[in-house]
């Protein structure tokens, strides 16, 4: 037989499950288990996480959490681990995996760090201008925070090359973390875009974990999954040609099948036929499906164009402050006193001179999602949460929010119901802005520790 290599999703964002990463890397037979914690919000709360609290490590939170649960079980069966829960600290995450491996009894363990997406530094001299708006990137520079290019996979392939048994990066694209086994394995051409392409199609599908096995697809009625309260985490079994068996562990809730695997290939790709990633333009136009069993969907086909010349950069920066908070009605007439609610804090905050750049007043379970848009005669909530939003320049103007909806417990309308604060109801703003560097400014480094 050919060889065939069994890739494991650990992980699709920083608050996913974490059993469900244990059962597969017990039961799944698995050569590597790859975790996805990163986005840009996940980036921006760790930066602003990082200004007020000088003790944080930069890496993610359930970074421990994740490690204990699978640890035993992917040095028992000889699972590698590729993870970018590094975040803005890769090489304190590698040291903290270490103190576990010790912890755990597994002594010269190889943790590699991947670095290099961090040019908070050079950003501004690196970039041109904000794909958003087309402004100078310059002129950021009075708000700068952050900078973070997407690395693709070949620096995880030469710490694979190097020996490491766990690899842990910063900012590095989510389908190149499935991706790199696959070249690391397979001997695959950095260069090799068709190669390149199918297997970075892969990945994508991998990458978010459940959604591929019946997560955030079911619709009762009309998509229905079994068990949807015990899914489980994806397989792939890959062949050389980047061809791929999905699958799962069996016994899990969810499902894998045509519509599953179709809604996850075309999740957030605005073209099929042209996916930009650091390694390779995906083509996903020319993909080909087929069942082969129960929860076994094979997939082929997917193709590939040329890498660009330049990679993406996330750039970070302070965008002032929000100040939310709501309260609650009940009962016939809800809609009728939220809306004198709502008018009530309009002139409250014209009274007490709120200055804000953005504000809104939602009525939760009748305009919150679609805004405007809500049809003029949907029905009448029989109770609504008033949820009250401003973004404004400092600290001081967005905690206005707050005490005029304190107010509103004894100076409101009848049966207005006011939670007790229990959390800050003031958040730091970090906007994010894009950009695009060129590839050979940006180039990584592999920093090894050992158990």
């Amino acid at each position: 037989m050919s060889k065939t290599v069994r890739i494991g999703a650990g992980a699709a964002w920083w608050g996913d499950r974490v059993e469900p990463a244990a059962l597969v890397a017990e039961k799944g037979a698995l050569d590597y288990l790859c975790f996805e914690t990163m986005a840009e919000a996940t980036v921006s709360a760790a930066q602003v996480r990082a200004r007020r609290d000088p003790s944080f490590e930069g890496y993610d939170t359930y970074l421990d959490d994740r490690m204990r649960a699978v640890l035993s079980a992917c040095r028992r069966n000889g699972t590698r681990i590729i993870t970018n829960q590094g975040w803005i600290n890769p090489e304190g995450a590698a040291r903290r995996i270490v103190h576990w491996l010790r912890e755990l009894g597994f002594p010269g363990v190889k943790v590699a760090a991947v670095n290099g997406s961090l040019i908070t530094d050079r950003v501004l001299h690196l970039t041109d201008r904000i794909l958003e708006n087309g402004q100078p990137t310059a002129s950021l520079a009075g708000s700068l925070i952050s900078a973070e290019v997407y690395l693709g996979a070949e620096p995880i392939v030469q710490a694979l090359r190097d020996g490491a048994h766990i690899v842990v990066t910063g900012r590095v694209a989510d389908p190149s973390i499935f991706l790199a086994p696959m070249m690391f394995e397979f001997g695959w051409d950095p260069l090799d875009h068709q190669r390149l392409g199918q297997g970075t199609g892969i990945g994508h599908l991998m990458e978010c974990g459940a959604q591929v096995t019946g997560g955030y697809f079911s619709d009762p009625g009309f998509k229905d999954v079994p068990q949807p309260w015990n899914f489980g985490f994806p397989i792939a079994q890959v062949g050389a040609d980047g061809s791929a068996v999905l699958s799962k562990v069996a016994g899990t809730g969810g499902a894998i099948n045509l519509q599953t695997v179709k809604e996850q290939m075309l999740y957030e790709v605005h073209d099929p036929a042209n996916y930009i990633t650091p390694d390779v333009v995906v083509d996903f136009t020319t993909a080909r499906l087929e069942q082969v069993g129960p929860d076994q969907v094979r997939v082929s086909g997917i193709s590939g164009k040329p890498r660009t010349p330049t990679l993406k950069v996330s750039i970070g920066c302070t965008e002032g402050f929000i100040g939310e908070d709501m309260f609650f009605y009940a009962g016939p007439g809800a809609l009728r006193r939220a809306q004198l609610a709502k008018r009530i804090l309009e002139e409250r905050f014209r009274i007490v001179g709120l200055k804000a750049q953005e504000y809104r007043v939602d009525f939760l379970g009748l305009n919150a999602i679609h805004g405007a848009a809500t049809p003029a005669d949907a029905p009448q909530p029989y109770e609504v949460a008033v949820r009250v939003a401003a973004r404004t320049a400092t600290r001081e103007e967005a905690l206005k929010v707050g005490r005029e909806i304190d107010g509103m417990a004894v100076s409101g309308v009848a049966h207005t119901g006011k939670r007790v604060p229990h959390a800050d109801r003031t958040r730091e703003v970090i906007g994010v802005w894009s950009s695009l560097v060129p590839r050979e400014q940006v180039p990584a480094s592999v920093v090894f520790f050992q158990s």
